[in-house]
């Protein structure tokens, strides 16, 4: 199975992979976090980001960061090898929940699911009818799937 690394401003990367605990709980070696502090040099974070990267029992790894740009995504950036890591910015709990559960497939697809995970879990949500945010209404047998 693929690894995920998440890193990311503290708190959270380690909230990400709390919340991904709590839905699959199983997923525990498989799920890595490195919180980046205001206070933390670069070079410093890219130092345990290696080490976590290397701790990881796995041969690839997903690589997910918060903010394109930023430190933690810089640091994902330099630890990336473009052979056996990809890495998706942005990253936001739909994104890593479509992750987790596709970690099966290969690296390639599964930073296409991480970002179509990622994207599709953004919407708008309106106060009058919570289920049916498009304004149409459905039959009462219809359902709504979101993922």
């Amino acid at each position: 199975m693929i690894g995920i690394l998440i890193i990311a401003h503290a708190p959270l990367a380690s909230a990400l992979r709390e919340c991904a605990l709590h839905v699959f709980p199983d997923c525990v070696d498989g799920v890595q976090a490195l919180d980046i502090q205001p206070e933390d040099a670069p070079e410093d974070s890219l130092l345990r980001a290696r080490a976590l990267l290397a701790a990881m029992a796995t041969p690839e790894v997903l690589l997910l960061s918060d903010v394109f740009g930023a430190t933690p995504c810089n640091v994902a950036q330099q630890l990336g090898d473009g052979l056996n890591t990809r890495l998706v910015a942005g990253a936001n709990l739909p994104m890593l929940l479509r992750s987790v559960c596709y970690r099966h497939e290969g690296l390639e697809a599964l930073a296409a699911r991480a970002h179509a995970g990622g994207t599709q879990g953004v919407m708008p949500v309106g106060s009058t009818a919570p289920q049916n945010q498009n304004g149409q209404r459905h039959a009462p047998s219809q359902r709504d799937h979101q993922q």
